[in-house]
């Protein structure tokens, strides 16, 4: 009995120290799972870093202004070119589309709904609150 119950134990040993050493390795493989991924995301961060500096780079007023004098053949801006608010045409007024359509197919015309004539069907009235 005593070399039965020494047999389970040593088993019960080697079954834990398995156990501890698999979750020690996979502790490890996602640790360095773990370290890869912070790599990569600063990698990322790095080439957001220097995408933003040549945007600004490229975006330099001096550059801008040049590109647009080269390319655009731009006229110079003329007094006849400017208008007042008064001389623009008032917004035309807004139309109910979907009332239009439900017009003309005869669906806006009033309905009468059928009252129930039973006790039941009452409509309760509102108390107002005593003060």
């Amino acid at each position: 009995m005593i070399r039965f119950l020494h047999m389970i134990a040593i088993t019960a040993l080697i079954a834990s120290a398995v156990y501890a050493y698999s979750i020690k390795y996979e502790t490890l493989f996602y640790s360095e799972q773990v370290a890869k991924l912070r790599s990569k995301v600063q990698r990322e961060r790095d080439a957001i870093a220097v995408l933003q500096a040549e945007w600004q780079y490229l975006n330099r007023p001096d550059r801008l202004q040049a590109a647009a004098d080269q390319h655009l053949d731009l006229q110079p801006l003329k007094i006849q070119q400017l208008a007042r608010l008064s001389d623009l045409p008032n917004r035309p007024a807004r139309e109910d589309e979907i009332g239009r359509k439900l017009e003309a197919l005869g669906l806006l015309a009033p309905t009468s709904t059928p009252r129930d004539k039973s006790a039941d069907a009452r409509t309760p009235a509102t108390q107002t609150p005593r003060r």
